[in-house]
C-alpha cells in the first residue's frame, strides 16, 4: 500500500512566486486539470493565488475520461461558462474555449476608447497538458510537450492566433499531499515522476480502483471471463492472497509476463497496466466521480 507521496522540487517554489509576480499583468487565468481526476488535479495553492481573477477550467483528456462523468463535473465547475471538456492532442474543444475567451475580451473592452487584446495566464500541475494547449492555441509548436512531468521551464509571453496574448508557467504541485489518494491519483496519471515510485505497487493499487469501478473493461481489456472473488485465494504454495494480486497474476499470464522458474514478473505487468490506463487502452476511465468524496 502506498500511504504518502511528498514531492516539492525547488522549480516548483518558484513557480509559484512567478504566478504571484505576473497575476497582475494578466485579464483570466486558465487552470488546466486531468478529466480523469478533476479534484485530484486540481492545486490548492493556485485556489488562493488567483482568487478574484476571472477563470477557465479546462478538463484536458477528456477523451481518455468517462463522458457521463465529465458532463457532471462541467456543470460542478459552474456550467459551460466556467468550464470546457477538451483534448488538447487533436483540438477537441478549442472552438469552445476561444468563444468563451471571446466573451470576455469583449466584456473586458465594452466602454473602452482602446481596446487592447485579452491577457491570460495557463496554469496547472505537471503533465496534465498545459504545453499541448498553448501549442493549440497559439497554432504552432511555442511550448515544449512531454509524457513526463517537469518538460515545461521558465516564463514565456506568447500570442495567439487572435492576436490574444498569453503568459505560460511551469506545472506546480504542492507541498503535501493531505489525502494519500490524492497523490496516488496524480501517480497513476503519470503526474508525479515513476521514478519515485515502485511500479508494480502502483500498478497494484490502480488494480484495485479498477475492479471495484469499471470491472467491465478489465475483464473486456485482459480478455478474463471473471475477476478474482475475496474467498478462498490461494497461491501455489498454499499462501492466501488478495483477489487484487490473483487479478495481477491472471493479466500476467495471459500477457505472457513470466520470469524464469516461471514467476511472475510484475515489475512489466505493472509498467504495462499503467500505460494502457494512461493511454485510454482499458477504457474511458474516471477515477472521481462528482459529488462524492476522495476514496
Amino acid at each position: 500500500m502506498i500511504e504518502h507521496i511528498n514531492w516539492y522540487p525547488g522549480h516548483m517554489k518558484k513557480t509559484r512566486e512567478l504566478i504571484e509576480e505576473n497575476l497582475k499583468l494578466v485579464d483570466v487565468v486558465i487552470e488546466v486539470i486531468d478529466a480523469r481526476i478533476p479534484r485530484s488535479s486540481r492545486n490548492p495553492i493556485i485556489d488562493e493565488l488567483v482568487i478574484g481573477k476571472p477563470r477557465i477550467i479546462v478538463l484536458n483528456k477528456s477523451d481518455l475520461a468517462d463522458d457521463a462523468e465529465t458532463e457532471k463535473w462541467i456543470a460542478t465547475f459552474g456550467g459551460r461558462d466556467s468550464a470546457v471538456a477538451m483534448n488538447c492532442m487533436n483540438g477537441g474543444g478549442k472552438k469552445q474555449l476561444l468563444a468563451r475567451l471571446a466573451q470576455l475580451q469583449e466584456q473586458k473592452n465594452a466602454g473602452q476608447l482602446r481596446h487592447r487584446p485579452l491577457r491570460m495566464m495557463i496554469v496547472g500541475v505537471p503533465n496534465v497538458g498545459k504545453s499541448s494547449l498553448i501549442n493549440r492555441l497559439t497554432g504552432k509548436k511555442s511550448a515544449r510537450t512531454g509524457d513526463r512531468p517537469g518538460v515545461t521551464r521558465g516564463k514565456q509571453w506568447l500570442s495567439l492566433e487572435n492576436g490574444m496574448q498569453l503568459l505560460d508557467t511551469p506545472g506546480i504541485l504542492w507541498p503535501k499531499f493531505e489525502d494519500p489518494n490524492v497523490g496516488i491519483d496524480l501517480a497513476f496519471c503519470g503526474s508525479i515522476k515513476d521514478e519515485i515510485l515502485d511500479t508494480s505497487t502502483l500498478a497494484f493499487e490502480l488494480l484495485t480502483v479498477l475492479s471495484d469501478r469499471y470491472p467491465e473493461l478489465l475483464l473486456k481489456r485482459y480478455n478474463l471471463e471473471e475477476l478474482p472473488e475475496a474467498e478462498e485465494l490461494f497461491d501455489e504454495d498454499g499462501r492466501e492472497i488478495s483477489p487484487t494480486l490473483a487479478l495481477m497474476d491472471a493479466i500476467s499470464l495471459k500477457r505472457g509476463f513470466i520470469l524464469p522458474g516461471k514467476k511472475i514478473d510484475y515489475e512489466r505487468a505493472g509498467r504495462t497496466i499503467l500505460d494502457e490506463f494512461r493511454g485510454g487502452l482499458i477504457g474511458r476511465i474516471t477515477l472521481e466521480k462528482a459529488g462524492e468524496h476522495i476514496r
